[in-house]
């Protein structure tokens, strides 16, 4: 259990990181100020800043995030008339940082009271200083000011120079668009490492390697070193497709191109329905054959083939949730990667590295989906914007996120409480 909880945490954290990092790279170099670069959600652990941007930490190992100025959840109001602050001011008359918590202390800081302030046009705040009410001061604000948060975490205020919206449209689009390509990236990079450590390339073939005892396929006379070639008359290539459509078929009668000897014949094959993690898909017993290919071109390829092979599985996936109707078993949230990361360390390094990888992809074609609150969602509001020659009002494209990600805290949940259900009940 502590091998898996460790993997996990490494398997989680690289995807957050390396995600989060597309983004916050290319907000950078927009000019855009990156307030937080968190690692984890919740409580706060451990903090730094760095280059106007605080790194987090943060207790629970799940997600993270890149925290841009100006964009619609981060949290920008945080000094509301009557907040009790102190001012840290420099001897320019300037405030370097404004202190809102209770768990921290500025050296000679000047206790304020709270009455109005603007920390995006024109750079004050205002109040009653000392508990005196009978006068309203006025300080001016730096624009490198920083903020201290209730919580305790120190971050740059954000002015309107350096908000997200004040990047160029392509600007935006790239950096919403980094993220998932990071991740895209790194699955990569991670199956051409897997390809060296193996040693080569193993692919499944289409040819029979066995049959297991009493199944369909032993009973249809199939036997070992066939090739299955065809399904309903449809020329088949690669073992995965032949699987697929058997697994769409339970019961259901399949016309099979079986090649032995050189002749191809066809079998009629009807395969069993067997229930799979709540799913009933069909099963006819087929083992399938590998080969594999050790040459140095086919190595640093397989980055991309593989990259490509499980991009393919996964709109395939997608594909039969459209045709064949939705199902809360075709997802999985964090608790279904923990159990599959579970099986990943018992099997040892390179199917971690293989799950890393496949996770990887599944994070960047899932954020690029076009929902609310999702990259993709974000995505589709730049292109609105490109048509229409303007951004869509800030309330209403708040409203838009919040929507979306309401509804995806809710499938979360749902998807969440599936998997409890599916691996420990």
């Amino acid at each position: 259990m502590i091998v898996t909880i460790i993997t996990f945490i490494i398997v989680f954290g690289i995807l957050v990181i390396v995600h989060e990092f597309g983004h916050f790279y290319f907000a950078k170099r927009a000019g855009i100020l990156v307030r937080e670069f968190s690692v984890g959600m919740g409580p706060k652990a451990v903090a730094f800043r760095r280059n106007a941007t605080t790194y987090t930490l943060r207790m629970l190992p799940i997600g993270g995030y890149v925290r841009m100025a100006g964009v619609a959840d981060d949290e920008d109001d945080e000094l509301k008339p009557g907040t009790p602050v102190s001012l840290q001011v420099g001897q320019d008359g300037l405030v370097h940082s404004i202190n809102a918590s209770k768990k921290t202390t500025l050296f000679n800081g000047i206790p304020l009271s709270v009455t109005a302030n603007d920390l995006e046009q024109e750079l004050w705040i205002e109040g009653y200083e000392n508990g005196d009410e009978s006068e309203v001061k006025r300080y001016q604000v730096d624009h490198d000011a920083t903020i201290i948060e209730s919580d305790g975490t120190e971050v740059q205020i954000a002015p309107v120079d350096v908000q997200f919206q004040s990047a160029k449209l392509w600007q935006r689009m790239l950096t919403n668009f980094a993220g998932p390509m990071n991740n895209f990236i790194l699955a990569i990079i991670t199956f051409a490492i897997l390809a060296f450590m193996q040693g080569g390339v193993t692919t499944v073939t289409t040819k029979v390697a066995g049959t297991t005892a009493n199944s369909v396929a032993r009973q249809a006379g199939i036997k070992t070193g066939d090739q299955i070639v065809a399904v309903n008359g449809k020329k088949m290539t690669n073992a995965q497709s032949i699987s697929l459509l058997i697994q769409d078929s339970p019961n259901q009668k399949l016309k099979l191109g079986v090649k032995r000897a050189g002749q191809t014949r066809t079998v009629t094959v009807k395969p069993a329905a067997k229930t799979v993690s709540g799913n009933k898909v069909g099963q006819i017993g087929v083992k399938w054959g590998t080969s594999t290919d050790s040459r140095l071109s086919t190595k640093l390829a397989y980055g991309f083939t593989g990259s490509w092979n499980i991009t393919k599985q996964i709109f395939q996936v997608l594909g039969r949730m459209v045709t064949h109707g939705f199902s809360l078993n075709d997802l999985g949230g964090p608790v279904a990667i923990f159990a599959t990361t579970s099986q990943a360390a018992k099997s040892g390094i390179r199917q971690v590295i293989y799950l890393l990888a496949v996770l990887s992809i599944n994070l960047g074609i899932v954020n690029l989906l076009p929902i609310p609150a999702l990259d993709g969602g974000k995505l589709l509001l730049n292109i609105i914007e490109g048509i229409r020659g303007k951004p869509l009002r800030v309330e209403t494209e708040s409203v838009i996120t919040l929507i979306g990600f309401g509804l995806l805290m809710l499938l979360m949940v749902l998807v969440t409480w599936n998997d409890i259900q599916r691996y420990f009940f």
